[in-house]
């Protein structure tokens, strides 16, 4: 990984690793990458030891958005269970960093939400997985957060902001 590479961060999103710096926490100096997140314009660091099992990977491809594209429009899966065991089975697969896990996350809460309010806890991963899904697609398609928000709305169908004020 260098400086100036556009990586996706696990439960963070897409950005940007700005620099390597050098830090001593404990007593240990460590190096340390330097992220910038466009998205709630954060900086992370991670630890360059730990980049393998942070799961920090490449972006997607141009060509695979539109795979991406295709799980938004696709069925909502059956939703079955507790809220709660719901919650934690979508929470592991936010973990992963796969943004097809991201995309359909993001699909099936966004379209419950639109048919029945969800729970809390529901709506905080349903705007993580947002997050994640569009902070990376910002990064591969070039497009402000505000366009690639509006994008997904309509892939997935629901009503956006402006429409249900």
């Amino acid at each position: 990984m260098n400086i100036g590479d556009k990586v996706v961060y696990p439960m963070h999103g897409a950005g940007e690793i700005t620099g390597i710096e050098t830090d001593e926490v404990g007593g240990v100096v460590s190096s340390y990458y330097v992220f910038r997140l466009p998205m709630g314009n954060m900086k992370l660091m991670l630890p360059v030891d730990k980049v393998e099992e942070a799961g920090l990977r490449p972006l997607i491809t141009p060509e695979q958005v539109k795979d991406v594209v295709e799980v938004l429009t696709d069925e909502t899966d059956q939703m079955q269970g507790s809220w709660n065991k719901r919650f934690h089975t979508n929470l592991e697969r936010l973990k992963t960093g796969n943004i097809f896990d991201a995309a359909a996350i993001a699909r099936n809460l966004s379209r419950q939400n639109s048919k029945k309010k969800i729970s809390s806890g529901e709506r905080r991963l349903l705007d993580l997985s947002r997050q994640i899904l569009i902070s990376e697609l910002v990064c591969v398609c070039g497009k402000t957060p505000e366009e690639i928000t509006a994008w997904v709305d309509e892939l997935i169908g629901v009503p956006t902001a402006t429409e249900t004020d």
